[in-house]
């Protein structure tokens, strides 16, 4: 889960899983599957660079967003 990942990492989003009207939100809001984002800073707010834009959730909701690491020869590149 993105609750998990040091601030400063980037990663891409792989799955929400949160009930499907929050969700739609967090779609709409740029926290899509596939997107990359960065974690710029995580304790009690977790707040993420996402499509040129910073937004902060909560510690509850990063837990229900599932991230892979993106590996730095893809983000040179």
């Amino acid at each position: 889960p993105l609750s998990r990942i040091q601030a400063g990492a980037v990663v891409c989003i792989k799955r929400l899983t949160t009930a499907p009207e929050v969700s739609n939100r967090l779609r709409e809001l740029g926290f899509r599957e596939e997107q990359r984002i960065k974690l710029l800073a995580g304790k009690s707010n977790f707040i993420c660079q996402v499509c040129n834009a910073r937004l902060a959730i909560s510690g509850k909701l990063a837990d229900s967003i599932m991230v892979e690491a993106v590996p730095a020869a893809v983000l040179k590149g």
